[in-house]
């Protein structure tokens, strides 16, 4: 069973996420996830909030590690619905999914997007595809 740091390791690569957005994985279980961004002044909208892409990437990001970090399959984003409930006013947005149901090739997930000050900022269903085994490196 992989670690969190292994886990970590392998979502390095995902350099949109955790390079230019600045996410980070704070937990990682099977079919559950916690991760973490820190708002900068490049996630801020015209109104001085985080936009909707920035929390977007992050949500679909806590999805990916949630449905991929412990498996040896690849499962892909296929559908997602995500409902806006709050704009931020905090320092740190953090996503937490977990999965509803996993099938032998489609799941659903939720993803709820919250904010270090408590505010509910986004809640988002992901159905999701599993494809083939992950390819060796």
């Amino acid at each position: 069973m992989p670690t969190l740091e292994d886990i970590r390791a392998c979502f390095s690569g995902d350099r949109f996420a955790t390079e230019a957005a600045g996410v980070e994985i704070q937990a990682a279980d099977p079919g559950h996830s916690v991760c973490t961004m820190a708002i900068r002044p490049v996630h801020l909208n015209a109104n001085s909030v985080p936009m909707g892409g920035a929390i977007f990437t992050l949500a679909d990001f806590a999805f990916a590690v949630a449905a991929n970090g412990h498996s040896t399959s690849v499962t892909v984003t296929q559908q997602v619905s995500i409902t806006f409930l709050s704009p931020s006013h905090g320092k740190t947005l953090i996503a937490e999914a977990r999965c509803i149901k996993a099938g032998r090739t489609t799941c659903l997930y939720a993803v709820d997007v919250t904010d270090d000050l408590g505010a509910q900022i986004a809640h988002l269903t992901v159905n999701g595809y599993t494809m083939a085994p992950r390819p060796e490196k």
